[in-house]
């Protein structure tokens, strides 16, 4: 992947568009019949795909041609929520305050404690480390919560999955490889338990069904009888999961 700069304005310039913060990312692709544009609601990414014959320069260009196009599409996006002191994430659904308590607080690297207002996600250690901290804990809640969930529904239908991977993925929640490694987004650990669970027995079920066929829902429901009010909730809730954790783009 490359980038281009461009001096017209709004530029192009170390991979953000001026006046808007946000990142961009050059493709080249071999099957591009022409230039295309879209926006990740997930990445909050302005991407560009070109022709493999295309100037590179033709990517400022077409995105200042296009600019009021990507300006709405990124105003249409939630706003971020960075791991930052004071701000309120959900973790199982339920609305949990980060508190930094700096390199001389106590405990482990992360505690959740009980307040009258809310429960605090309390992370120690240097400010600057402290959202690492926070995403690493995050993951590792993820992973002890799926690998629960995966064994619970592998028994069911009887499988076995041979790995579980907990990862920071954007285009989908869950995967199943044809060699039975599970994969899994981190931000489930956001959701409520039940939306975590049918992801868990959607993948589990993909180790007999590597489709999403009759007999592939048919299992999952077997496993889940509350799949489809958890599929809702991932349809309308879903995407504002991917604004936690996220990092606030400053402009060129």
């Amino acid at each position: 992947m490359r980038k281009t700069r461009r001096s017209a304005s709004p530029t192009l310039k170390n991979g953000h568009i001026s006046d808007l913060g946000a990142p961009v990312e050059v493709r080249r692709h071999p099957g591009a019949r022409r230039l295309t544009l879209r926006v990740s609601r997930t990445r909050r990414t302005v991407i560009v795909t070109l022709p493999v014959q295309c100037d590179l320069d033709e990517a400022g260009s077409f995105i200042t041609r296009n600019i009021e196009w990507v300006r709405a599409r990124l105003d249409s996006l939630p706003d971020p929520v960075p791991f930052l002191d004071g701000v309120f994430i959900p973790l199982r659904g339920d609305a949990h305050r980060i508190a930094f308590a700096g390199p001389h607080g106590r405990g482990g690297p992360v505690e959740r404690r009980e307040t009258p207002s809310y429960p605090e996600l309390r992370v120690t250690g240097h400010h600057e480390h402290a959202p690492r901290r926070l995403k690493d804990w995050l993951t590792k809640e993820a992973h002890i919560a799926l690998d629960e969930r995966v064994g619970f529904h592998a028994k069911r239908l009887g499988v076995t999955a041979k790995r579980i991977a907990v990862r920071d993925q954007t285009s989908r929640w869950g995967s199943c490889s044809t060699t039975g490694v599970l994969s899994f987004s981190w931000r489930l650990i956001l959701a409520p338990p039940e939306i975590l669970d049918y992801v868990a027995a959607h993948e589990v079920a993909h180790l007999r069904e590597m489709n999403h066929g009759p007999r592939f829902w048919a299992l999952v429901a077997k496993t889940m009888p509350g799949l489809e009010d958890a599929k809702r909730w991932l349809q309308i809730y879903g995407m504002d999961l991917h604004r936690y954790g996220a990092a606030v783009a400053q402009d060129a």
